[in-house]
């Protein structure tokens, strides 16, 4: 099934995603209410009016929110890599290589994109594809006008590099991901970086992220005075069952034994 590319999206209730690993640049327009990211090193906070790009390969957790009685209702822009690929054909980047979340100040031409999908967004909640191209180039163009800064994002297809592989799993650790993922996330196929993490923790990824999760939920526990229901996705467990065995097993006592727990 294709992935919509321009869409529009309606938390009446808090939502919470326990992680988000974005494979493209992905333009987001808040319409109401509040979405926060919280990446491993740092959070932001958008309310109405709002308008970020986010680079691809970018690891984090998004909750939506109402505020002031108004649900949340973001609009997404998610950038394929093939239209990235054909537009910057011919086309010099405006700005070096980023990593990093582009904030737009609003603007006459990014009120008139937003406005231009109002109509399409009436009768449904995603654009057809043929609609949803054209308007992914407009989004381009329109950003490149505004902040060139967003070629930096936008105008570059290289793979992530290889990068510190003990800094970025102590930062990343709660991220439930696959290890092929975190692999790719820090520049390695999935057998070098079975082999680095080995070197470098002398111990198997599956232990060394199990034994972190359970002291980060261990320590939310008994030092935060938190309930397991609300530690367990924080801490990077699938569900809760699972991080009561695991709990129970490493430390010989369930994590109902914590004051405040339920």
């Amino acid at each position: 099934m294709e992935i919509a590319e321009v869409f529009i999206s309606c938390k009446k209730e808090v939502h919470y995603s326990r992680e988000l690993t974005l494979s493209q640049p992905v333009l987001i327009r808040v319409i109401s209410g509040e979405m926060r990211i919280m990446a491993a090193d740092r959070s932001f906070r958008f309310l109405a009016g709002d308008t970020v790009l986010f680079p691809r390969d970018q690891l984090a957790r998004m909750s939506k929110l109402p505020l002031n009685g108004k649900p949340c209702v973001v609009i997404s822009v998610i950038f394929r890599k093939d239209r990235l690929q054909r537009y910057y054909e011919h086309i010099q980047p405006l700005a070096p290589r980023n990593h990093e979340p582009v904030a737009f100040i609003d603007h006459p031409l990014l009120k008139s994109l937003f406005n231009s999908l109002t109509p399409y967004f009436e009768l449904t909640d995603a654009l057809p594809a043929d609609i949803a191209a054209f308007k992914v180039e407009e989004a381009i163009r329109v950003l490149r006008t505004v902040k060139p800064a967003a070629d930096g994002l936008l105008g570059y297809f290289d793979v992530p590099g290889k990068l510190d592989l003990a800094q970025f799993m102590e930062q990343n650790f709660r991220y439930n991901l696959p290890l092929e993922k975190f692999g790719y996330l820090t520049g390695r196929s999935l057998t070098t970086f079975k082999k680095d993490f080995k070197q470098v923790f002398h111990q198997t990824p599956g232990r060394w992220l199990t034994q972190k999760r359970l002291e980060l939920a261990h320590y939310q526990l008994a030092e935060q005075g938190r309930k397991p229901s609300e530690v367990y996705l924080d801490a990077g467990f699938e569900d809760l069952s699972h991080f009561s065995f695991a709990f129970k097993k490493h430390y010989g006592y369930p994590p109902s034994r914590f004051s405040g727990s339920r």
